[in-house]
């Protein structure tokens, strides 16, 4: 696989090629947005566990930076919470970047040639709840959405945006040792709402686990039939 970093109109990221890519096909498509304080190339790594031949992955950046310490930087899809800032100005940011990535969403999908409905949104973390906040509510882009060691954040924002069919496939994975509440109180806010998440608990922390994987991998692989595009 190949790994290009790219500029859209919107955000900086990087595309993960399949081996053999052919700029004149069209590609299903796998969006991966990582978590508080890391960067574009932390979730590309898991596109050979996933599939190295079917799909492209594109993996924005986020566009906040943040000091993780030690002098080292970061990226976020929001502005901490102890910026300083009032919250009238932090959620006007998260809208902000929300739009951001709702143009992204198009670039990426023209560029690549990929139809609506032959996308999947995948998030880690903030990441995730990001993924909670957009990707329910475009099942007409994303066939399904993956939510990893992450929870609804904003409840009475999802719920507000949810559509009338509630179908979408959705993907949770979380870790026994990473706080296990917000996820179920996710899955049931989702099953309540008339969603059929696909759950899993795993013997871990606050990460993506082979096992993880193991299982994200089919999921993907149904909801998106690979080779299957002109």
């Amino acid at each position: 696989m190949l790994a290009q970093p790219q500029s859209s109109k919107s955000l900086l990221y990087v595309a993960i090629l399949p081996e053999g890519y052919d700029p004149s096909r069209s590609y299903p498509l796998v969006i991966l947005l990582h978590g508080y304080g890391a960067h574009m190339y932390d979730l590309a790594s898991l596109a050979p566990s996933i599939d190295p031949h079917s799909y492209v992955y594109v993996c924005p950046n986020g566009p906040v930076p943040v000091m993780i310490g030690q002098g080292m930087m970061g990226y976020s899809w929001r502005p901490p919470r102890d910026d300083g800032g009032p919250p009238e100005a932090q959620q006007e940011q998260a809208r902000r970047v929300e739009g951001m990535l709702g143009a992204f969403f198009g670039e990426v999908m023209e560029r690549y040639k990929t139809p609506p409905g032959k996308s999947i949104l995948i998030g880690f973390s903030q990441g995730g709840t990001v993924t909670y906040n957009l990707g329910l509510a475009r099942p007409d882009l994303f066939a399904g959405i993956a939510c990893l060691s992450t929870g609804i954040a904003e409840p009475e924002l999802v719920r507000s945006r949810l559509p009338a069919q509630r179908a979408q496939p959705v993907f949770i994975a979380h870790g026994l040792q990473d706080n296990p509440d917000r996820a179920r109180r996710s899955r049931a806010f989702l099953e309540e709402a008339g969603y059929k998440p696909e759950y899993h608990e795993y013997n871990m922390g606050h990460e993506i686990s082979d096992e993880v994987l193991r299982d994200l991998a089919p999921w993907v692989h149904k909801l998106l039939p690979v080779l299957t595009l002109p």
